[in-house]
């Protein structure tokens, strides 16, 4: 079974899907994580040679074992297959066959005469099939009740998966813990629970997270659910070698251990890091001692500081460094660092240009402006002072006068003027100028007090008061 993607093409080769090893229909019986494509699949066998009658099977989550075809049946990538069992028979899908297979079995160190070589019983029939599906839709349920069970007897274990056996008759229960657990009382609950045989066994913390799968910091599936088999051991000196921060939330999976990508670029670091002298190398120059106290790897730059001036550090290349370490040899002081700091140039690195209208890429690190200073400054005056104070800028500015037009014989265009007819404004002759009176105010007599205007209106109830206060005083005079 296999896709029209994974065919050959007239020259013999193959076509492929562009998945980098993993089928991107599914339909290959490699779509699953751990799963490894036959590029030898389209290679035929040299003449009188056998083909190789072993077959890698895949169970849940990844899980594989090699059975031996002995009943000579037809299998592709990707058949359902009926296998031996430890009791009764299971399920499983063919997931490799030919030549890696045995690459495979040679990988694990296992020969073909080995007892874990089991049998292929047949093909899966519909009822194998039907039988197999309904046991994997009780694994969710009897996980979820092996859990209350586990914590009603208050083991410290942690139960993480459950996988049927294809024909529904045992259960094998994964399960992760630090110390040693008596599960026997367990095992007999969950057989009267769910009427099956039980099977416990205990898994590390990567395998517990190969088995459930997930997604890295780095933003892909983990490594240990997609490709990687073998788990080595990760020490913190894979991060001091890398001028890591030792803190373990950065350092650290999904599974609580060291990350297995701090092993992938060590060696690199090991190859740069022989050029560069020891950390504990102190520099003698004409100032005085200098002591190591960072570096850059890649950029192949050094920090140092003198011994009594430790507040100020001076970067030197490589070269320069080695260059003092090689006069303190000969007895010789070098110069101070300050002189060798100023030889070294940086070269200017562009980080973002702005091509074809490309917006910054700080553009959401700054703060949006508040939006009710502008709200107020677009607010229509209310009060006539403020009326007053806004400058008169919409009034209307007169046009002045064009000239027309006209066309003259060439074709051309020529403006003409336009003659002003208009009467000019009889200008102010001093002569005819009426005398101004001298003094306005003369007329009127001075002994009148100026009239003030009410601050406050009076009501009416103001009114009635005040009547009544007249009337009063009118009778008291009588």
């Amino acid at each position: 079974m296999s896709c029209s993607s994974c065919s050959t093409n007239k020259s013999g080769v193959p076509n492929g899907c562009k998945s980098n090893g993993n089928c991107a229909t599914g339909t290959c019986g490699s779509g699953n994580k751990l799963a490894v494509f036959d590029w030898l699949s389209n290679m035929t066998l040299p003449s009188g040679e056998a083909p190789f009658n072993i077959f890698e099977v895949r169970f849940k989550n990844g899980r594989k074992h090699f059975y031996k075809n002995s009943e000579n049946l037809t299998l592709s990538m990707g058949d359902v297959v009926a296998v031996e069992g430890s009791s009764g028979h299971d399920v499983g899908i063919v997931s490799l066959a030919g030549e890696l297979v045995r690459v495979q079995m040679k990988k694990r160190k296992i020969t073909a005469d080995s007892d874990e070589v089991k049998k292929i019983y047949r093909k899966a029939s519909q009822k194998d099939i039907d039988v197999w599906q309904e046991a994997r839709e009780r694994e969710l349920e009897t996980q979820r009740k092996g859990r209350e069970i586990v914590s009603r007897l208050g083991l410290k274990m942690k139960l993480s998966d459950v996988e049927y056996q294809g024909d529904g008759t045992k259960a094998t229960f994964y399960y992760t813990a630090d110390e040693r657990v008596d599960f026997r009382q367990l095992i007999r609950d969950l057989a009267s629970a769910f009427s099956i045989r039980v099977e416990m066994r205990q898994v590390g913390m990567r395998q517990e997270a190969a088995r459930l799968g997930g997604i890295g910091s780095c933003g892909r599936e983990l490594c240990c659910s997609t490709w990687l088999t073998d788990f080595r051991k990760v020490n913190t000196a894979a991060a001091r070698y890398q001028q890591l921060s030792l803190n373990p939330l950065k350092l650290a999976g999904q599974c609580g251990k060291l990350k297995c990508c701090l092993n992938y670029e060590l060696d690199t670091y090991l190859d740069a890091l022989q050029s560069f002298p020891k950390q504990d190398k102190v520099l003698k120059t004409e100032k005085g001692d200098a002591v190591f106290v960072k570096m850059d790897i890649f950029k192949k730059l050094l920090w140092y500081t003198y011994k009594e001036e430790s507040f100020k550090w001076y970067k030197l290349s490589l070269e320069q460094v080695q260059e003092i370490i090689e006069l303190n040899k000969n007895n010789e002081l070098a110069l101070p660092l300050e002189e060798y700091e100023l030889e070294i140039t940086e070269e200017i690195s562009v980080d973002f240009e702005n091509v074809v209208g490309q917006d910054s890429l700080t553009r959401f690190d700054v703060p949006k402006k508040s939006r009710k200073n502008s709200r107020r400054r677009k607010r229509k005056p209310t009060s006539k002072t403020e009326v007053d104070k806004q400058p008169q800028t919409n009034k209307r500015q007169k046009k002045k006068p064009q000239g027309k037009t006209e066309k003259t014989e060439g074709g051309q265009k020529t403006e003409k003027k336009r003659v002003d007819n208009r009467k000019p404004r009889p200008k102010n002759n001093p002569k005819t100028r009426k005398p101004k009176p001298e003094n306005k105010t003369t007329d009127k007599p001075q002994g009148q007090p100026k009239k003030t205007k009410n601050p406050r209106r009076k009501n009416n109830n103001q009114r009635k008061r005040n009547n009544s206060d007249n009337k009063n005083n009118t009778n008291n005079e009588k």
